[in-house]
């Protein structure tokens, strides 16, 4: 990296690294200041109160290989190798998908749900990835259990390095299966299951650098999301709760499906900040 050299500053570093990370990223400067962060081992703040410190030689050389990564299109979470979600952080591989903020509100739902109804601590996790939704429940209700399950056997091993990590791995059980399998009851169900269309896939940037087998939904982006709601009510005892992370556009076809399979149910979608169909609720 011929603009960088031994010596410069925090602040100079960043000022470059921002200027060739436009071409990748529309959060340049943000990429640039976590990029620094983690190279030093220090919060983001740290390193912005502190843009006077000189990198070494070292540093230098390091920082070179994580930008090479970068600018080849490899995204932030995994060239840092960990991520935060719900203010807890979680180690990601290539082989699960990042989390993102959006699914932060199928949490704080649960947690609503979970608080008013102390007798319900039994959730399913389908579809864990990372385990990002039920590591985040079960750090935030001490007496839940979780069941967490994923296809990818990559995935169900980050998973349970994220759950020892948190220290809530011993209420929880980290498992690969195709959606339910043999699972017992429980009163909580969600899931963040693939749910882009196939053919919109293709076109996205993140086609190729995140797992497809944690974002391909099939033709319509629902194949897997009709598998689990014809498989839940075997496994969802009465009174429980059903929360979908679901596409924008899938809200009407989720939500008219939904009611074949519940018809007595409370059936409700729910908008993420941008105004757009992100959570299908099922409340029995």
């Amino acid at each position: 990296m011929p603009d960088l050299a031994v010596g410069q500053s925090v602040g100079e570093i960043l000022n470059r690294l921002a200027s060739r990370m436009e071409k990748t990223s529309e959060t340049a400067l943000l990429d640039s200041q976590n990029l620094l962060a983690h190279l030093l081992d220090r919060p983001r703040s740290w390193v912005l109160s502190h843009p006077e410190l000189p990198l070494t030689r070292s540093r230098i050389a390091v920082l070179e290989e994580l930008t090479s990564r970068l600018e080849a299109g490899e995204p932030l979470p995994y060239v840092l190798g960990r991520w935060e979600f719900f203010g807890l952080e979680f180690e990601v591989t290539p082989g699960v998908l990042i989390p993102r903020p959006e699914t932060e509100m199928l949490v704080e739902l649960s947690l609503a749900w979970l608080c008013e109804r102390p007798e319900c601590r039994h959730v399913a996790d389908v579809g864990t990835g990372s385990g990002c939704i039920g590591i985040a429940l079960a750090v935030n209700v001490p007496d839940l259990h979780v069941e967490a399950m994923d296809i990818s056997p990559v995935a169900v091993e980050v998973a349970r390095r994220n759950a020892a990590y948190h220290e809530v791995g011993g209420r929880m059980v980290i498992t690969c299966g195709d959606l339910f399998l043999e699972y017992s009851n429980f009163n909580l169900v969600v899931a963040n299951l693939p749910y882009i269309p196939t053919g919109d896939l293709k076109k996205l940037p993140i086609y190729g650098r995140e797992p497809n087998i944690a974002l391909d939904g099939g033709a319509d982006g629902m194949v897997l999301i009709r598998r689990l709601l014809l498989e839940t009510p075997a496994h969802l005892l009465p009174g429980g709760l059903l929360l979908i992370e679901i596409e924008a556009s899938e809200g009407l076809a989720a939500l008219s499906f939904a009611r074949g399979i519940f018809p007595e149910a409370q059936i409700r979608l729910h908008k993420d900040l941008a105004g757009h169909d992100r959570l299908l609720e099922i409340q029995t």
